[in-house]
């Protein structure tokens, strides 16, 4: 279907900052993919498609005081350099606590490659 334009041009609103339209952007991405997915959540109620499945393994436990040493860091560096607080990592290293879920995930990919979230979080 082919939409008809005026050939008459309309003022252009001045849109702001670049940081903002990258945030509309970024918005109407999320949007359009959220009613993507409804609509596929609806199909797959209705029987007409098969939805796949992802599964993800999170280890059951990080050396938390061996990871840190391995990089040569600090209690307070490494809980400042990947957004821990200081109290959380000693609880961690020390048995009384242990790290939740998303936490663990996040201590594997720091295991994994720090380099890159390090990157990563510097570019934020």
């Amino acid at each position: 279907m082919r939409k008809e334009t005026s050939s008459r041009k309309s003022p252009r609103k001045s849109s702001g900052s670049s940081a903002a339209k990258r945030r509309r952007r970024t918005e109407a991405s999320l949007g359009s993919r959220l009613l993507n997915s409804m609509k596929e959540l609806r199909a797959h109620l209705r029987g007409e498609i098969q939805l796949s499945e992802t599964v993800y393994h999170v280890p059951p436990e990080t050396d938390v005081s061996a990871l840190r040493k391995k990089l040569g860091l600090s209690q307070s560096d490494f809980a400042a350099l990947f957004g821990f607080n200081v109290r959380s990592v000693q609880d961690w290293e020390q048995g009384r606590r242990r790290p939740e879920i998303p936490i663990r995930a996040y201590l594997a990919v720091i295991q994994r490659d720090p380099e890159a979230v390090i990157r990563a979080l510097r570019a934020a």
